[in-house]
C-alpha cells in the first residue's frame, strides 16, 4: 500500500465519520434515530439494502466461491425474486398499517407481547453471531494490509479497528447516517468490482471468447463446469441447486427481507408502504448485478492463477483461497487503484456492520427498554439508543473473535459460513411471522416454542445421523445443504406456532 492508497482509504473513512457528525443534530427522537423520520427516498433505501446485504462476506466470499466452484450461487436470486414479491405485497403493507418501528412489534398485536419479545430476542441472538461472522470476514483484508498476515492475534486487532470506526458514525447519526453512508458505499464497492474486472481482463492475454471457452472446459470440485449457472441435480448436499433456490432460499430471503430488522428497517425508513416496496424490488435487481460481478471476478481470478497459457505468465497461487481476491489487489493492482479496492472492501465491511448496530439497538430499545421504562423524554431514548450502539459494538467485537475460530474449525467457505450462521434464528422467526400474517393462529407460548422447534430442526438437518435418517433411507452419506436446513426449520416452526390458539385480545391479522 502506497501513500496514495492509504490516503484514499483515509479520506473514505473520514467522510463516513463526517456524515455521522453532520446528521447528529437531526436525531431528536427515537423515530429519527431508528427510522430516519421516514425521510429516505426509495432509491437511497434500495442502495442501503444492497450495501447491508453485500457485506465483506460477498466481497471476499463470492469470488472465493466462483474460484473454487462455479456460478450456481446466482441461483439463489430466483428464491430472492419470489421472496421480494411476497414481502412487497404482504409484509411491508402490514408493517406500515401497524406503524411499527421494529418488525417484531407486529407480532405483539397479533400474538401478544411474549411473541414479540421472543422473536426479537431470537433475532438479536442470531444477528449477533451472523454479524460477528461478517465482522470477522471484514477483518481479513485489514489484517493483510496492516500486518501482512492472517494470524489470530492480528485478525483480532483488525476486528477491533473495523468495529471502532463503524461504531463512531452509527453512534452519532443513527439510521439516517447509516443509510446516507451506505448509498455511496454501495456505489464504491460496485465501482471497485467493475474496475477489478477491467484490470483482470487487461492482465489476461486471452480474448473474452477464449476465456469463456476455457472456463467451460474447466471443472469445479464437484465435477460440474465452471460456467454452470443452473444446477438441476437433486443431491440435497449441494448448496445452490435449482430446487434449493426455489424452496429453501425463497424461505431464507423471506426471512431476510420480511422478518429481519437489519434489512426491514431500511424499508420502514421510506415515506409510505409503496415506497418501501419499491426499495425492496429495486434492491433485488441491483443485488443480482452485484453478485454477478463478484462471481465473474472469481472466474477471472481462476484463469489468472491456474491458466498461465491464457494469463500470459505463471502467477503464484494463494495458498489460502479466502485471500485470492486480496492477493491480486495487493500484488497486481497499481497504486491508486489499490486504494480504491481497499476502500471498496471497507465499504462492504462497514455498511453491514453499521446496519447491524442500528438494528440490534432498535430492537433492544423499542422491544425491551422502552416498554420497561415508559414515559421518558425522546432525548432520553436517543441517549439510551446511542449507549446500546456502543454496547452492541463491543459485544459484536467479542463474538467476531469467536467466529474466527468457529469458521476455521468448520472447514466451510466464507460465504457458506456467513449464511449458515443466521439460519438457526431465521427459520424459527419466519415460521412465527408466516403464522401471524397468513393465519389467525398462534400466541406467545406457541411462538416461543416455535423458535426452539425451528432451531432444533436446523440442528438435526445439519446432523441427520442423530436421528438415523441416512440409515433409514439407505444413504449413508446423506447430507443436507443450507436451503434444506431453512426448509426443515421453517416447517417445524410454523407447525408448532399454528398449534396455539390466538388469544381473545389479539387483533386480526394485518
Amino acid at each position: 500500500m502506497s501513500v496514495l492508497d492509504w490516503g484514499i482509504v483515509a479520506v473514505y473513512l473520514a467522510a463516513m465519520v463526517a456524515v455521522g457528525v453532520a446528521l447528529a443534530r437531526r436525531q431528536r427522537s427515537a423515530d429519527d434515530y431508528f427510522r430516519a423520520g421516514r425521510r429516505v427516498p426509495a432509491w437511497a433505501a434500495a442502495l442501503a439494502i444492497v450495501a447491508t446485504s453485500v457485506s465483506a462476506a460477498t466481497f471476499l466470499g463470492a469470488p472465493e466461491d466462483a474460484y473454487n466452484g462455479n456460478l450456481t450461487y446466482l441461483a439463489v436470486n430466483i428464491g430472492q425474486a419470489l421472496a421480494v414479491v411476497i414481502v412487497a405485497v404482504f409484509f411491508i403493507p402490514a408493517f406500515y398499517r401497524a406503524n411499527v418501528t421494529t418488525v417484531y412489534q407486529l407480532l405483539a398485536r397479533a400474538q401478544g407481547t411474549g411473541a414479540q419479545r421472543a422473536c426479537s430476542g431470537a433475532f438479536m441472538f442470531g444477528r449477533l453471531f451472523a454479524s460477528g461472522a461478517r465482522l470477522y470476514i471484514a477483518a481479513i483484508p485489514v489484517s493483510l494490509i496492516a500486518f501482512g498476515d492472517l494470524s489470530s492475534t492480528h485478525i483480532a486487532m483488525s476486528i477491533a479497528i473495523v468495529a471502532a470506526v463503524s461504531i463512531v458514525y452509527t453512534l452519532l447519526g443513527g439510521l439516517e447516517a447509516v443509510v446516507w453512508t451506505e448509498a455511496p458505499q454501495a456505489l464504491i464497492f460496485i465501482g471497485a468490482a467493475v474496475v477489478l474486472i477491467v484490470l483482470l481482463l487487461t492482465r489476461i492475454d486471452a480474448s473474452i471468447p477464449e476465456i469463456v471457452a476455457a472456463l467451460g472446459e474447466s471443472r469445479a470440485a464437484d465435477g460440474s463446469s465452471k460456467l454452470t449457472l443452473i444446477d438441476a441435480r437433486t443431491d440435497p448436499a449441494l448448496p445452490f441447486t435449482l430446487w434449493s433456490a426455489l424452496i429453501g432460499f425463497t424461505l431464507f430471503n423471506l426471512a431476510v427481507y420480511g422478518a429481519d430488522q437489519d434489512l426491514a428497517q431500511r424499508m420502514l425508513s421510506c415515506r409510505n408502504a409503496l415506497q418501501g416496496a419499491k426499495s425492496a424490488v429495486l434492491s433485488m435487481f441491483i443485488g443480482f448485478g452485484v453478485a454477478a460481478l463478484f462471481l465473474v471476478i472469481g472466474l477471472l481470478l481462476f484463469i489468472f492463477y491456474t491458466r498461465p497459457d491464457l494469463a500470459g505468465a505463471a502467477h503464484a497461487r494463494p495458498a489460502d483461497s479466502r485471500q485470492v481476491i486480496l492477493d491480486f489487489i495487493l500484488t497486481e493492482c497499481p497504486s491508486g487503484v489499490r486504494g480504491l479496492m481497499m476502500a471498496g472492501v471497507f465499504a462492504a465491511a462497514m455498511s453491514s456492520l453499521a446496519s447491524s448496530l442500528t438494528s440490534l439497538s432498535s430492537t433492544a430499545i423499542c422491544d425491551y427498554y422502552r416498554p420497561l421504562a415508559p414515559g421518558r423524554s425522546e432525548a432520553h431514548y436517543v441517549r439510551a439508543s446511542r449507549a446500546a450502539v456502543v454496547i452492541w459494538g463491543c459485544v459484536l467485537t467479542a463474538v467476531a473473535v469467536v467466529c474466527m475460530e468457529w469458521q476455521k474449525r468448520s472447514g466451510q467457505g466464507l460465504l457458506t459460513f456467513a449464511i449458515g450462521v443466521m439460519i438457526f434464528a431465521y427459520a424459527g422467526i419466519l415460521g412465527v411471522f408466516l403464522t401471524a400474517i397468513f393465519t389467525r393462529r398462534g400466541n406467545s407460548i406457541s411462538a416461543a416454542l416455535a423458535l426452539v422447534a425451528g432451531a432444533a430442526a436446523v440442528f438435526l438437518a445439519q446432523r441427520p445421523h442423530l436421528i438415523r435418517l441416512p440409515e433409514l433411507l439407505g444413504k449413508p452419506d446423506l447430507r443436507f445443504s443450507l436451503g434444506w436446513w431453512m426448509l426443515a426449520g421453517t416447517a417445524a416452526s410454523f407447525l408448532v406456532c399454528i398449534a396455539g390458539r390466538r388469544g381473545p385480545g389479539a387483533e386480526p391479522s394485518p
